[in-house]
């Protein structure tokens, strides 16, 4: 497919409805799944990313504008390779039938067997964002591919380059009735979402999860949301601070603060506030001593982005917020061939103003105090439930106390972000910030039907159960109810 070459929208939906059914049927006609399928899929999805990394690092540069390679090669590369790979080691450990106790323990005796067996759903649609275009589809794809699925993925419209190229690489590496890309914007977006798949994993906005989840609701399709959310940071009182603002920064900078758990606002002790704002500064300056031309800084994705976060800004200085801009090199960023922005700290941010109402997305970061520590749990379970919490410190009692009073998907804790870089921890939301968990072991049970298997001894000790009811009976009962 000429990725410059969009078919119209119509032509599009009535090609993926015509995918659907070809691709469930095909799961159907082949019956039971194999191992070995599983793992040629992966392989070649690994093989596909690693001989086509600076074509697709390339695409990804040309939808932002500007984006570090460097980065892109860890979070987009590395972060799409390595879930394939933990896939592709551990699919056979995964499919196995797991046994399950027997109750009463005497049926077990008797021979009784009760499992779960691993059955693949069918056709998983997957809808990613754009902010790591590349590697939040090959995440789902690797755990889609794991558990014997067929894969539909519609990309993000505002990662046309890239979107076009992984459509060619997949046609190029796989038939159509294994995975097929569907490109276009909101009207593809809104037809693909109301298509009845076995399964629907959708990364994005809340309002947007919103609909989609409205859309599935129409063909009980099971979804899995990745939302994101305003992620807290509660900076502790036992904290570094020096180590604090820097990895604090770091994860703000990022992608130019574009990932779903970016820190949002900083929870921080009054006498802590001015310390971490000078330590943040000295931190972006070690890291990025220029900003507008640095090949490590990434730029914003569109202008109207550009515009919506400057607006964030322009109101909390309205409002009454102290504006500190973090440009070490004094860089005039009014003239620019992209769209960068330096690291905005929004000081004494209120609940009034835009920037704490809404997921940031982007380099600004409002810094809040507290009084006790329990305010700032109170501040945190006040506002809807977050993908993501970071706590710094090294008081236990204070990290307990947060782990155990406040919502969160995950959390960690002395750092920004690592706790999705765990293939072993299961990654989603709660509530608001999404539903549902993915990576690693939890993506491949996220796309598998767990079935309930029981064979039943060979025994008539079972016919107790069977009228007419007497004494036995009753005494049996009484002794299930005694335990």
């Amino acid at each position: 497919m000429n990725m410059t070459a969009i078919p119209s929208t119509e032509a599009t939906k009535a090609r993926m409805q015509a995918t659907l059914h070809r691709q469930k049927a095909e799961q159907t006609r082949l019956g039971p799944p194999s191992l070995s399928l599983r793992r040629d899929r992966i392989a070649r999805a690994i093989s596909m990313v690693l001989t086509h990394k600076n074509e697709l690092l390339d695409a990804m540069n040309t939808d932002f504008g500007a984006r570090s390679r460097d980065m892109g090669m860890l979070y987009d590369i590395v972060g799409s390779v390595q879930p394939l790979r933990e896939a592709h080691k551990n699919v056979a450990k995964w499919m196995r039938p797991q046994r399950r106790k027997v109750s009463p323990p005497i049926l077990s005796l008797l021979g009784a067997r009760s499992t779960v067996r691993y059955q693949p759903k069918g056709v998983i649609g997957i809808v990613t964002s754009w902010n790591f275009p590349l590697q939040l589809m090959m995440d789902a794809a690797a755990a889609a591919f794991a558990a014997d699925n067929r894969v539909m993925l519609k990309p993000s419209e505002f990662t046309p380059a890239t979107g076009g190229l992984v459509a060619q690489l997949f046609d190029s590496h796989f038939d159509e009735d294994e995975i097929s890309t569907f490109l276009g914007g909101p009207d593809v977006a809104s037809a693909f979402t109301s298509l009845p798949f076995d399964h629907l994993i959708f990364t994005g906005s809340t309002n947007v999860g919103r609909h989609v989840m409205r859309a599935a609701a129409d063909n009980l399709t099971p979804v899995t949301l990745e939302l994101g959310g305003k992620s807290p940071v509660v900076v502790g009182r036992s904290a570094d601070i020096g180590k604090t603002a820097a990895r604090i920064m770091m994860g703000k900078m990022i992608n130019a603060g574009q990932v779903c758990v970016a820190p949002d606002y900083v929870l921080a002790p009054d006498d802590r506030v001015e310390p971490f704002i000078t330590a943040a500064t000295t931190a972006v300056a070690k890291m990025f001593p220029t900003l507008k031309d640095n090949p490590d800084y990434t730029s914003i994705i569109t202008q109207r982005h550009y515009e919506r976060l400057q607006m964030l800004i322009d109101d909390a200085r309205a409002k009454g917020a102290r504006i500190v801009e973090i440009n070490p090199a004094k860089e005039n960023f009014s003239q620019q061939q992209f769209r960068r922005m330096p690291p905005t700290l929004i000081v004494d941010a209120t609940d009034d103003m835009a920037v704490m109402q809404e997921e940031i997305f982007g380099p600004v970061l409002p810094i809040r105090r507290y009084g006790t520590f329990d305010d700032s749990i109170d501040m945190i379970n006040a506002r809807p439930r977050p993908l993501s919490l970071y706590y710094f410190g090294s008081d236990k009692a204070e990290s307990e106390k947060l782990l155990e009073r406040t919502h969160a998907g995950g959390v960690t804790i002395n750092d920004i972000f690592w706790h999705i870089a765990m293939p072993d921890l299961p990654f989603g939301g709660i509530g608001p910030s999404g539903m549902g968990a993915y990576h690693g072991h939890r993506g491949f049970v996220e796309f598998s039907h767990e079935k309930a298997v029981y064979h039943q001894t060979g025994s008539e000790i079972i016919a107790m159960f069977r009228p007419p009811y007497g004494p036995k009976y009753r005494k049996m009962i009484g002794g299930l109810l005694k335990g």
